[in-house]
């Protein structure tokens, strides 16, 4: 019998086209005049490293999250990175973080020295279950890292109490949550640092890399605006071992632009995320495929992702393809099974949460402007799917 997949290939529905997982051009038609006249402005001013546009865009998000300070960086890679440094962790220490992320967030662990040392998820939200911390803490532990995954906030209120009994700093990686909220605050704003990236496919994304910390400690703001620039205050002076990760000006005016547009954008993803569950349920794939659930009233969940998760996720997966519709793993490999963290010695099954979300996790086109029709044929191909197999 030939699989689900390969019959598809010759059912009706492979006739209609295929559409984009993230269509950026629908976003960018609503605002194509407000982002040439900013950037138009940049080129005239001929101001294109940090400068006014950067240190603008700085106040507006810390000012937007309520965070007293914004640095701005070359990528969220590098707001990891220079957190990490600011912090002074490296060589012989620990950092306690979820196997189940991009690989930036321990690899930014590992690039300053330091081990990555992994908990298991929560199977609903994906995020590091705070239960498991207090177990992985050891002498050399310094610092926990805290993954607010597919833009839903960690649980902060026990990872930031455990945090405190043991004097660890918290690094949060919000780098596809900008916007979501715990307890009516804004991630990236519970721990020392706050983490994000500005990737063109984030829920703020520029026109390239770019990335930023908030903080609220003026020295350690002032360290961070150090490392970004070769550790130095006064040109040509030099107090600390940095590197170059500034902001361009032009992604500072291309984010300035976005950033008056969010909080539509991400009502815009919550009004998607919530259609596709009232259509599995009036399709009666709920008991079919698992949905991310409507939050607790505590975490305000901004979309990143809408991911789903099937026992046969390759197969739909497949299916999904043939039929037109377009699909993304988020991710197929945990962080510890990766061939870069073999050193590390971990073996499959030691987080086994983690390694079956990589198994059967399957995000959904949930942007803003996806067209009804379109999340319509999302849907619709996951029934025939469901009546193939």
């Amino acid at each position: 019998m030939s699989s689900p997949a390969k019959r598809a290939e010759n059912s009706p529905v492979t006739a209609t086209p295929r559409f984009d997982f993230l269509d950026l051009r629908a976003q960018f038609g609503t605002i194509r005049d407000e982002v040439m006249q900013a950037v138009a402005q940049v080129f005239e001013s001929q101001y294109f490293i940090l400068g006014p546009e950067v240190k603008l865009l700085e106040d507006e998000v810390a000012a937007k999250l309520g965070a007293k300070f914004a640095v701005g960086c070359a990528s969220g890679t590098d707001a990891l990175i220079l957190s990490l440094l600011a912090a002074g962790i490296g060589r012989g220490d620990e950092v306690i973080t979820t196997p189940f992320s991009f690989i930036a967030t321990a690899g930014a662990i590992a690039y300053v020295g330091a081990k990555p040392v992994f908990v298991d998820i929560d199977p609903v939200t994906y995020n590091l279950d705070p239960a498991l911390l207090e177990a992985a803490i050891t002498p050399d532990t310094r610092a926990i890292m805290p993954v607010h995954l597919f833009g839903l906030p960690a649980d902060m209120d026990p990872i930031m109490a455990v945090a405190r009994s043991h004097d660890l700093v918290i690094i949060e990686d919000a780098a596809q949550a900008i916007g979501s909220r715990y307890g009516g605050r804004y991630t990236g704003t519970f721990g020392e640092y706050g983490c994000f990236s500005f990737f063109p496919s984030k829920n703020l994304g520029g026109a390239g890399d770019g990335g930023m910390i908030t903080t609220n400690d003026a020295g350690l703001a002032e360290r961070l605006q150090m490392l970004r620039v070769h550790g130095s205050q006064k040109k040509y002076f030099h107090d600390m071992i940095g590197t170059n990760s500034r902001l361009h000006a032009l992604q500072a005016a291309v984010l300035r632009v976005k950033l008056r547009h969010l909080d539509a954008w991400q009502q815009g993803r919550q009004n998607r995320a919530e259609r596709y569950r009232r259509l599995f349920e009036s399709a009666g794939l709920s008991s079919f495929i698992t949905a991310p659930p409507q939050p607790p009233a505590k975490f305000e969940h901004v979309y990143n992702q809408f991911t789903i998760r099937s026992p046969r996720r390759d197969d739909l997966k497949a299916f999904l393809q043939a039929a037109g519709v377009p699909s993304e793993i988020y991710y197929p490999l945990c962080i510890h099974l990766q061939k870069a963290f073999a050193y590390l010695g971990h073996r499959a099954g030691e987080f086994p949460e983690s390694e079956k979300a990589s198994r059967e996790v399957l995000s959904l086109p949930v942007y803003p402007e996806l067209p009804d029709a379109q999340q319509d044929r999302v849907v619709q191909a996951i029934s025939d799917f469901r009546a193939a197999v």
